[in-house]
């Protein structure tokens, strides 16, 4: 990879993109650090712990959230409308036509994909508004009074418009970055939000450091070592895949013959990405963030106590839930994704056939047994990523007792999840694929010579 970026710096048309593209995160950055108006936040805002929706935003976001930029939204409602649109396009008929159509399908999907990102946008602003008013991080009167009247509503239409805004110029810069840059710009913009949290991820593994326990010293840096084999690891599960081999029958046009070759058609064992953990995790982040706005005295000593106890991010029960939900996820997207009929169909039409497996409806069976065991397999390798910080917390919470002389606490957390470093690896390697792809290009010579 590095070799990729010295060779790609080498090159003049590809050194102007790259920096055109540091440029637009600079500009991201900036803005995550400018305040909305109105607001009044002193420290990082209190997004509670465990899981909720909120701690997700602050992740996905780094940590524009918690300190209530013009940027908080981030790229999130472009995500979830993006996301929305995949789905549409299977349910609805005019949304599939469109994606048949080429390029200027994709282009209408994309344009009603912005306006539903402005929409979105829209709805996370004002619940987002409520929340800081419900908390009292908005500004107040000389009484210390929140404000009410036309004032008020001033107040809260400058708040949700910000950012409104800030969501859809992020959607342009990320834009921008795919046109002039390189790399899809809104997968470049999400990879710089996290990253930005590694000094919050160092001064936390510091602060371990920091309580002179011989368990600390021995397990930050084991952290570390495990964390750069999760990094290997995720490499090889995105880069693995089950090649089906194809044969093409030979056919003879005037007096040329046509095929007879043969090749293969790959399938991606990680063929759903990183979509059935966020399905999975935003599913089981309901519960906690509608627990935030219920006082804890109404349900203490209830059933729905433990109700909501299973769904904290430090249950066992929480674990098991979330693994059985990505691999159902991931049977769900691959569904969608994947027609094993129109596959069989598509080979028929080109004069294909897998060797030993006769055309039609037994081809497609074929298809959809190893396309049913790749899922599994799938699912397997990514609940591994996305468990492995939860478990190693339970496990923590367990063998490290707490200190009783100083009150410090017992345990060892991991701030950063699996989604996290599946979507940090997966657009460092889409990215370093596109500058050979350009570097290649640029040193073809083409049939002339």
């Amino acid at each position: 990879m590095i070799k990729t970026l010295v060779n790609a710096w080498k090159v003049p048309e590809i050194r102007k993109k790259l920096l055109f593209t540091c440029f637009i995160i600079l500009i991201f950055r900036i803005g995550s650090m400018i305040p909305v108006p109105f607001l009044d936040i002193a420290e990082e805002i209190d997004v509670g712990k465990g899981n909720t929706i909120l701690t997700y935003l602050s992740l996905m976001t780094g940590s524009a959230f918690t300190y209530g930029t013009i940027f908080a939204m981030s790229i999130t409602p472009y995500i979830n409308a993006s996301i929305i649109m995949q789905l549409l396009a299977v349910a609805i008929p005019a949304l599939e036509r469109l994606q048949k159509e080429g390029e200027e399908g994709r282009k209408k999907i994309a344009s009603i994909t912005r306006y539903v990102t402005v929409v979105l946008g829209i709805m996370q602003s004002v619940a987002y508004y409520f929340f800081l008013r419900a908390n009292d991080y908005l500004m107040v009167d000389s009484n210390g009074d929140q404000f009410t009247g036309f004032t008020g509503v001033f107040q809260a239409v400058v708040i949700v418009l910000v950012l409104t805004a800030g969501t859809a110029v992020i959607m342009w810069l990320g834009e921008q970055i795919t046109i002039q840059g390189i790399g899809n710009g809104i997968s470049i913009i999400l990879f710089a939000g996290i990253i930005s949290r590694f000094p919050t991820l160092i001064k936390q593994m510091l602060q371990y450091l920091d309580t002179g326990r011989t368990v600390y010293t021995v397990l930050v840096p084991v952290v570390f070592v495990l964390f750069l084999l999760m990094i290997v690891y995720i490499v090889f599960m995105d880069n693995a895949e089950r090649r089906l081999p194809i044969q093409y029958a030979k056919r003879v046009v005037g007096r040329k013959m046509y095929g007879g070759q043969s090749t293969h058609m790959p399938i991606k064992v990680n063929m759903s990405g990183v979509l059935p953990i966020i399905f999975a995790s935003s599913i089981l982040s309901l519960p906690g963030t509608v627990q935030m706005f219920i006082s804890s005295s109404k349900y203490e000593g209830t059933g729905w106590e433990k109700f909501f106890n299973a769904f904290q991010s430090d249950s066992w029960w929480y674990a098991g839930m979330y693994f059985v939900l990505i691999i159902a996820f991931a049977y769900f997207y691959s569904t969608i994704q994947y027609n094993p009929i129109e596959m069989a169909n598509n080979l028929r039409k080109n004069n294909g056939a897998i060797p030993g497996i006769r055309p039609g409806k037994p081809t497609s069976d074929y298809i959809f047994r190893v396309l049913s065991r790749l899922v599994l397999i799938g699912a397997l390798m990514l609940s591994v990523i996305a468990l492995f910080p939860i478990l190693w917390s339970l496990v923590c919470d367990i063998a490290i007792p707490p200190l009783t002389e100083d009150g410090t606490d017992g345990g060892m957390s991991i701030s950063l999840g699996g989604t996290s470093i599946i979507i940090m690896c997966g657009v460092a390697l889409e990215t370093v694929h596109q500058l050979e792809s350009q570097m290649m290009m640029r040193h073809y010579k083409g049939f002339l010579d």
